[in-house]
């Protein structure tokens, strides 16, 4: 059964008996079916399984020639057609990744996170590559950028729902260069808010259920993003730089980071906001009221160096200072997201050029990473782990 050894590393591999392989064979089979229609043609149908199982292989770079040598096809052409030149839409795949997702993991606590990743590339001819600054690659560099959006749900699980490549402003100034990379000549520049604000939008269309949204100080910072989740009166904890400045329920107004430095011992309060690699992440936190009731801000406070992050909260429904806490927690898991999909299922490792191409890739990889998300949950309920990633909401000053 392809993908194995991945699914192993998400579950107590030791006890893994022949039983629950093939339990996940019959998911993967029961993945194919659900994806078959979007392929007229049978060869398309058969490169589409091919191109899954390829990247749930444990081979350790999984592109077109990889993947090829790993299914037994004497070259990689047929696969690389199949992501250049064949007819099938990767919306619709989109589409069934999220409402596969929602069968196994809808969660009417969820939190929706976004983030964009950067994929290092050499050249110019990819589709929206240039010099620009990535935060995964830590420097300015010749990459792409995606923007994503992941589905975290109370139990900590999490998958990629949705997805769109960041297309800078100087390419589309370049209509032939445009062309030679097959952008659309209908497509209008999207800063990185804007295209969440349009995966967002495309969540809500499809009854996707959700409590609160965050994201980082790319987002939190822009008011047009900022505006459009309010009006549709969603609720949201974004970090927002150090120099922010608000206006208090006293109607003083001040940097938050002033404000931070001018809080007592007793404003702060030491909580878990979710469990990482090397356990609980324990911090201390503060709450600051506003001027206006919906909006709060919260302070976190390293418990080893004191360095602090700040969070922008609209917060409608008065939720508690622990259910902020645990939405900014929320935001993490995208990060392990992107670490599990680049390094479990080749997110990262495609070959490919054009527009579309990049987008079939994609989200082949985020269909991969979200069937071993699901093997996992049903592992874990069957093994009656169903609550090992539960996050308490309720308060957790005891740590």
């Amino acid at each position: 059964m392809p993908g194995d050894r991945v699914v192993d590393v998400m579950v107590d591999a030791d006890a893994v008996s022949m039983t629950d392989l093939d339990e996940w064979s019959t998911e993967f089979d029961g993945v194919l079916g659900r994806i078959s229609s979007l392929f007229v043609h049978p060869s398309s149908r058969k490169h589409a399984e091919q191109y899954l199982r390829g990247l749930l292989s444990p081979i350790a770079d999984k592109n077109g020639w990889t993947i090829a040598e790993y299914v037994g096809e004497k070259e990689p052409k047929a696969l690389q057609r199949f992501l250049n030149l064949a007819t099938w839409d990767s919306d619709s795949l989109r589409d069934v990744l999220c409402e596969y997702t929602m069968k196994h993991l809808a969660d009417s606590h969820a939190v929706l996170v976004a983030d964009p990743t950067g994929f290092a590339k050499k050249g110019r001819k990819s589709a929206g590559v240039q010099r620009q600054y990535s935060g995964t690659l830590g420097r300015i560099d010749n990459c792409q950028i995606g923007t994503f959006l992941a589905y975290v749900t109370s139990r900590r699980e999490r998958v990629l729902i949705d997805r769109e490549l960041y297309i800078p402003e100087t390419w589309l100034g370049d209509r032939q260069r445009c062309a030679e990379a097959g952008i659309p000549e209908d497509l209008a520049f999207a800063t990185r808010p804007r295209q969440v604000a349009v995966m967002i939008d495309r969540m809500r269309e499809r009854g996707v259920p959700f409590e609160w949204f965050a994201a980082d100080e790319e987002f939190g910072q822009n008011l047009g993003l900022r505006t459009h989740l309010e009006k549709a009166g969603i609720a949201y904890v974004m970090a927002v730089p150090r120099n922010t400045e608000f206006t208090d329920a006293a109607g003083m107004t001040a940097r938050i980071d002033e404000r931070a430095g001018r809080l007592s011992g007793h404003a702060w309060q030491r909580r878990a906001c979710g469990i990482g690699a090397k356990g609980f992440r324990v911090y201390d936190w503060a709450l600051l009221e506003s001027d206006f009731t919906e909006h709060q801000y919260v302070i976190r406070r390293s418990i080893d160096d004191g360095e602090l992050a700040f969070y922008h909260c609209y917060n409608p429904r008065r939720e508690s200072f622990t259910e902020l806490v645990r939405v900014a927690g929320a935001r993490w898991p995208i990060e392990e997201c992107f670490e599990a999909a680049k390094g479990g299922v080749g997110l990262d490792d495609y070959q490919v050029r054009l527009f579309h191409a990049w987008y079939r890739h994609v989200t082949l990889a985020m269909l991969a990473h979200a069937f071993l998300a699901i093997c996992a949950h049903l592992y874990n309920i069957k093994k009656g782990n169903d609550d090992a990633c539960l996050v308490d909401r309720e308060p957790q000053d005891q740590l």
